[in-house]
C-alpha cells in the first residue's frame, strides 16, 4: 500500500514538472516573439525627409502641401547655430507677412519632390526687403524658440504653413528634417508578452508545487529514539559560551523561503511595462466613435477665415494688457499707442496728462489680461481685420467688451474701443471658428447704418423722447441714457442755484471721429461700436464776468488756465456698443456697454 502511494505521488509530481516545462517553453516563445516584433522584426516607424536650403535668406517657409505630403502628424527638426525660431500660421497670412522679406519657399514639384524657390525682393527702392522680427507676431497661431536644435511635433492642415528663422536678420537655418509616422504597428506584441509572462508565472507555480509535493512524499520515516527531557534553556548565557543552542531561527533562514515568491511579480511587472509602453503594441478592438449631431451653420463660399482663433485671441489680449499696464505705470502715451488706438487711446492720453499734473488722480481701468468669455472674430482674409471679445473683469469689476483691430500684416492688434458690459443680452452669434462678416458703414440692411448710429444716439441724448431716432432705441435696456439725463439735470440745477445770473451751462452731444466697427450676427443684425462726444459749455452772460476754475483741478489742468472771460468747453468721450437688428426685424436697437471719460477742456473762442 505504501509503495502504491509512493508511486502515485511520484506520478503527480512528474506531471506537474512536465506541465511546468511546457509552460516555460511556451512562455519563452511568446515573450521572445513579442519582443522581436517590437525590435528586430519591426519595420521603420517614421518617414524622414532631410531638407537642405542653400539660399542665404532670413526666412524659410514650409508650405502646407509639403507638410501634408505624407499622412499623419509632422515632426520638424531644425539644426543651426544660435537661437532657432519657428512658427505656424495660415498660409495666406504668412505669405502676406513675407511680402517685405527675402525667403525660401519650400513647395512640392509636379513629381512630388520638395522644391526650394527663393524669393528675393528688388534691391533698393520701395520693393526692397525689410528686416522683420518674427518674434511675437500676432499672426502666429503658435511659435517656438530653442537653441541650436529645435524639435517640435505638429499636426497642421494644408492651409497652414511653417516659418523658420533665426532673428529676422541673420540667415535662417538651412538643415531641416521633416518626419511622418509610417503607421506600422505591432498589435500582438503586447498580448504575446503579457500572455507569455502569465505562462511563466504558471510554470513557476507548477514547478514549486511539484518540488513541494515530492519532498512531502518521500515515504514513512523511522521513529527515532525517545528524546530525553531537557531543562529550559537559559537565554541569558553569553553568546560566547560553547554549547549554547539558540531557539530563534537566523535571519537568513527566515527570508530564504520568500525569495522565490518575490521574483514572480517583478518579472510580471517588467513584462507589463515593456508591453504597455505604447498603444500600437495592442490591438484596437474599440470601434470608431460616432460624432454627435451639431447645429449646422451655412457659411458662404466667399466668406474668409476667422481673423483669430480662441487661443490666438487670448494671447493677443494678454499682450495688450501687459503693454497697457506698462504704459499706465509710466504715464507713457507712446507706449500705450503700441496697443491702443482710436477712442481707447485718446482717453488714455488724457488720463496720463491728468496723472502728471494731479498727484491723486485715479488711473483708468486696466485691460483684463485673460479669460475671454465671448469671441466674435471677423471672417476676412485681408486687412484691416477686427474681433470683438468679452473679457472677465474680475470679482469687483464688470466684464469688459473690446473691439480689437489689426491694420495690416505687420502691425500689432490694437484696442480701439473698450467698455463695461452693461446689459444681459442674448445674441445669436456665429461660433468663433466660423467668424462674422464685417458690415459696411453705410449698409442699408440694418435698422440704422453703422455710420449713422453715433449721430442718431447723440441726438437721443440731447432730445430724449423728442428725438426722431428715439423710437429706434430700446430705452428699457439703456442704463447709460438714463444716467446722462440724470447727470445733466443735476448739474444744471446746481449751476442755476449759484451762477444763473452771471453765466449759462449748456449740453450737446455729437458723433466722434473714431470709425465705427460692426460685425454681423446670425440673425442679420450686427454688433456695432461707436464713439460719441459729449460737451459741457459754460459761458458768462456779462462782459465783466469771468469763469473761474478754482474748484475744478481736473478742468484747470486740461485747460492750462485758471479762468476765462469767454468760458470753457469740456469734452467727454463715450465708447458705446450696441446691437443693431436687421431692417426687417421688429426689434429695436439694444444698448450693450459703455465707457465715459473726460477728453479735453478748451477756452471758448470769442
Amino acid at each position: 500500500m505504501c509503495l502504491r502511494a509512493l508511486r502515485a505521488c511520484g506520478k503527480v509530481s512528474f506531471v506537474r514538472f512536465v506541465w511546468a516545462v511546457v509552460a516555460f517553453v511556451l512562455a519563452a516563445v511568446m515573450i521572445g516573439t513579442g519582443i522581436a516584433q517590437r525590435t528586430v522584426l519591426q519595420g521603420p516607424t517614421t518617414v524622414d525627409q532631410p531638407i537642405h536650403v542653400a539660399a542665404d535668406v532670413p526666412y524659410v517657409m514650409i508650405d502646407g502641401a509639403v507638410l501634408n505630403s505624407h499622412d499623419g502628424p509632422q515632426t520638424l527638426r531644425v539644426v543651426g547655430p544660435g537661437t532657432i525660431f519657428a512658427a505656424y500660421a495660415r498660409t495666406d497670412d504668412l505669405s502676406a507677412w513675407l511680402q517685405k522679406a527675402d525667403y525660401a519657399h519650400l513647395t512640392l514639384g509636379n513629381d512630388g519632390a520638395i522644391v526650394a524657390e527663393t524669393v528675393v525682393r528688388t534691391e533698393g527702392g520701395a520693393d526692397a526687403a525689410v528686416a522683420l522680427s518674427p518674434i511675437d507676431s500676432d499672426l502666429w497661431l503658435e511659435q517656438f524658440q530653442q537653441d541650436n536644435v529645435l524639435d517640435t511635433r505638429l499636426q497642421l492642415p494644408e492651409d497652414m504653413s511653417v516659418l523658420v528663422a533665426s532673428d529676422g536678420t541673420r540667415a535662417a537655418p538651412g538643415d531641416l528634417t521633416l518626419s511622418w509616422p509610417t503607421g506600422a504597428t505591432t498589435p500582438w506584441a503586447g498580448p504575446l508578452i503579457v500572455g507569455g509572462s502569465l505562462l511563466l508565472v504558471a510554470g513557476l507555480v507548477l514547478y514549486y508545487l511539484g518540488v513541494r509535493h515530492a519532498r512531502r512524499s518521500r515515504g514513512p520515516r523511522r521513529k527515532g529514539l525517545p528524546v530525553p527531557v531537557t531543562e529550559p534553556i537559559d537565554l541569558a548565557i553569553e553568546a560566547g559560551d560553547k554549547g549554547v543552542i539558540s531557539a530563534t531561527p537566523t535571519r537568513r533562514s527566515l527570508t530564504r523561503g520568500k525569495r522565490s515568491f518575490v521574483i514572480l511579480p517583478v518579472v510580471t511587472v517588467s513584462a507589463l511595462m515593456f508591453a504597455g509602453c505604447s498603444p500600437d503594441a495592442w490591438p484596437q478592438l474599440a470601434g470608431s466613435p460616432t460624432p454627435s449631431a451639431t447645429p449646422s451653420i451655412i457659411v458662404p463660399d466667399d466668406q474668409g477665415s476667422p481673423a483669430v482663433t480662441e487661443a490666438q485671441a487670448d494671447r493677443i489680449v494678454s499682450r495688450i494688457a501687459a503693454q497697457v499696464a506698462i504704459a499706465d505705470e509710466a504715464n507713457d502715451a507712446a507706449a500705450a499707442a503700441v496697443r491702443l488706438d482710436g477712442a481707447a487711446l485718446k482717453v488714455r492720453e488724457t488720463n496720463y496728462r491728468l496723472r502728471t499734473a494731479i498727484a491723486d488722480q485715479n488711473s483708468l481701468d486696466p485691460i483684463p489680461s485673460s479669460g475671454i468669455r465671448v469671441l466674435l472674430p471677423e471672417a476676412f482674409d485681408g486687412w484691416p481685420r477686427s474681433f470683438f471679445a468679452v473679457v472677465g473683469g474680475g470679482a469687483d469689476s464688470p466684464d469688459k467688451i473690446l473691439s480689437v483691430t489689426q491694420a495690416d500684416a505687420w502691425s500689432d492688434y490694437k484696442v480701439t474701443y473698450m467698455a463695461d458690459l452693461a446689459a444681459d443680452t442674448s445674441l445669436n452669434l456665429a461660433p468663433s471658428y466660423v467668424g462674422a462678416i464685417s458690415i459696411d458703414p453705410d449698409s442699408p440692411f440694418l435698422l440704422l447704418a453703422p455710420s449713422q448710429l453715433a449721430a442718431a444716439y447723440a441726438d437721443v441724448l440731447d432730445k430724449d423722447r423728442d428725438s426722431e431716432f428715439a423710437p429706434l432705441f430700446d430705452v428699457d435696456t439703456d442704463a447709460f441714457r438714463t444716467q446722462v439725463a440724470a447727470n445733466r439735470a443735476s448739474r444744471l440745477d446746481s449751476f442755476n442755484q449759484t451762477a444763473a445770473e452771471t453765466g449759462t451751462l449748456s449740453f450737446a452731444a455729437s458723433a466722434g471721429d473714431t470709425a465705427p466697427v460692426a460685425l454681423a450676427t446670425l440673425d442679420s443684425g450686427a454688433i456695432v461700436a461707436v464713439e460719441v462726444n459729449e460737451t459741457d459749455t459754460v459761458t458768462p452772460t456779462s462782459t465783466d464776468a469771468v469763469i473761474k476754475l478754482d474748484d475744478s483741478p481736473t478742468v484747470k489742468a486740461l485747460a492750462g488756465v485758471s479762468q476765462s472771460g469767454t468760458g470753457f468747453t469740456t469734452t467727454y468721450v463715450d465708447q458705446l456698443f450696441f446691437f443693431v437688428p436687421a431692417q426687417s426685424s421688429e426689434q429695436r436697437i439694444q444698448f450693450l456697454g459703455y465707457s465715459s471719460s473726460i477728453l479735453d477742456v478748451k477756452a471758448v473762442t470769442p
